[in-house]
């Protein structure tokens, strides 16, 4: 059943949530679950990665961040756009059928540059699930309930996550042991490993493909009219993030626009030019420059083609505020998320099988009460303040810090264990909370945009730079990964400073969010 099929839903604020609402709820964590096994797997893989390759820490860094992040970031846009005009069901359906291809495909990566390559495709299919899956989320559940069905959605990063340690660990150990010389067509247990996990993502992209298509903006009681060209503004999209197609963008805008882009660009290039000269690494700053650069272009065009989006989103310091202070969040928690293992590894000689135990499972568990229990507590404050749910994001950095300076300077091996349990619930909190934040501050044809420009936050400021700050300052202190991840820590007052704004901003917003689309010709919307 196709969007127009679709029976039209009512906006009531207490209306009763559909079965079927939930049944499709179920079939996106599991997608949220093999995306982040894939992502994740690369955690319980990094020393086996080192150790053949020949790489450092900052390349494990970088490889797990910022080659993945900048094609996660630069094709969230366009794909954010096709979510807000074309089949989310299908869209999600061939993302998962890509990112799981160059998942398999990094199970045959002999260097570095194959298993960059394979990254960020990966990076390019992950893009399409979650501007899909919050656009349907929205459209599925009524606003009293969205945060929480995020956060359930939300909860497949965490399981995901916990379940491709034991899974990683599993496959290397048992490999390593029947094939200790190479197995069949040479490869060693890390490479069997991603081809494992990746596999099983083109039976799941079929049955997604089953989903029924909800009438956009229907539940608010704003049904959306179908877009009858959807790619026109994927291709738009394209033309203003894609380097160099950039330029061509900017300059059927006019020579003023070329020109602003071209200096916005040298700026750029001049800045990632100095980070290379004073870190010594080129990868990093090459790819989050051209990263920054696209994200630039991009912005600049949203202003002249679709203002009352640039003024919802980029010109809202209470989005702003909101997206970047959760951005802080995901600098620390993706630091502690992707180095937890190997540290333990390293520091405790711990073997991948019981890392997958300890480490693993417990932190699926921590993860899923983590974000379904912010979720709730989220719903129920912003029943009451309009700024609730922001509380939550603020329990999310600041709750973490303490846990993870004794948890990276403890030598009990349990104790150890125990912290990164509660390291992984208190910032998991947070996800729900920041994303239902997000989406209330946009119209409903804004959302996957919105979406999209949430997750600029969570990758080019955290995802890229907290992962590849702690791999670089654990190899200028002898690959000291304990001193590595607790340097990220100071992202924390930048957080709270934000957060802090945003409590404040959050409200007026709200108010704002009507007067521009009133403005703008647009209809009034709910508060979601």
């Amino acid at each position: 059943m196709n969007a127009e099929q679709a029976p039209p839903v009512t906006a009531d604020a207490n209306q009763p949530v559909a079965a079927y609402s939930w049944y499709a709820l179920s079939v996106l964590v599991l997608v949220y679950v093999l995306n982040f096994i894939d992502r994740q797997i690369l955690s319980i893989l990094a020393n086996d990665i080192k150790a053949d390759l020949g790489v450092e820490d900052d390349y494990l860094g970088f490889l797990y961040g910022t080659a993945f992040a900048v094609f996660y970031a630069l094709f969230g846009i366009p794909l954010g756009k096709l979510a807000d005009s074309w089949k989310r069901v299908r869209l999600m359906s061939i993302g998962l059928a890509l990112w799981s291809t160059m998942t398999a495909l990094s199970g045959f990566a002999k260097n570095g540059a194959v298993l960059t390559f394979a990254r960020a495709g990966v990076g390019i299919g992950e893009a399409t699930a979650s501007p899909s899956a919050y656009s349907l989320i929205s459209d599925w559940f009524p606003a009293r309930l969205r945060a929480t069905a995020l956060a359930i959605y939300s909860s497949g990063l965490y399981i995901g996550g916990g379940i491709s340690l034991l899974i990683g660990g599993l496959i290397v150990e048992k490999w390593n042991e029947s094939y200790p010389g190479g197995g069949p067509f040479d490869l060693a247990g890390w490479q069997v490993a991603f081809i494992a996990v990746g596999l099983p993502g083109l039976l799941l992209a079929i049955w997604v493909l089953t989903l029924r298509e909800p009438i956009r903006g229907a539940i608010d009681g704003l049904p959306t009219k179908h877009d009858p060209h959807p790619f026109r503004g994927f291709f738009q999209e394209l033309l203003q993030i894609i380097p160099p197609f950039t330029l061509i963008g900017a300059g059927m805008r006019g020579m003023g626009a070329l020109a602003i882009n071209i200096a916005g660009g040298i700026a750029i290039a001049c800045v990632a030019w100095a980070l290379i000269v004073l870190t010594g690494v080129r990868d990093q700053w090459v790819f989050l420059g051209v990263g920054y650069y696209a994200i630039f272009s991009w912005v600049v065009a949203l202003h002249s083609r679709d203002l009352p989006t640039f003024r919802l989103t980029w010109a809202s310091p209470a989005f702003l505020c909101t997206i970047l202070g959760y951005g802080m969040v995901a600098f620390t928690a993706y630091t502690m998320s992707y180095w937890t293992a190997p540290y333990a590894e390293r520091v405790f000689l711990v073997p991948k099988t019981e890392l997958g135990l300890a480490i693993g499972a417990p932190a699926a568990v921590a993860g899923f009460l983590g974000v379904i229990l912010g979720g709730r507590v989220a719903d129920y404050l912003f029943e009451r303040y309009a700024s609730g749910r922001v509380f939550v994001i603020m329990f999310g950095l600041l709750t973490p810090v303490p846990v993870a300076y004794l948890m990276f300077n403890t030598d009990d091996l349990t104790l150890f264990y125990i912290l990164a349990f509660m390291a992984q619930m208190l910032s998991a909190s947070a996800l729900g909370a920041a994303a239902a934040t997000s989406q209330a501050l946009v119209l409903p044809r804004m959302r996957g945009i919105a979406t999209a420009t949430f997750f600029l936050a969570t990758t080019l400021v955290g995802l890229a730079l907290g992962p590849f700050t702690a791999g670089y300052v654990s190899a200028l202190n002898g690959d000291d990964l304990g001193k590595g991840v607790l340097a990220t820590l100071w992202a924390a007052p930048i957080g709270f400073v934000l957060l802090l704004a945003a409590i404040r901003l959050v409200p007026a917003a709200s108010a704002n969010m009507v007067r521009i689309a009133r403005d703008a010709g647009e209809e009034d919307i709910t508060n979601g």
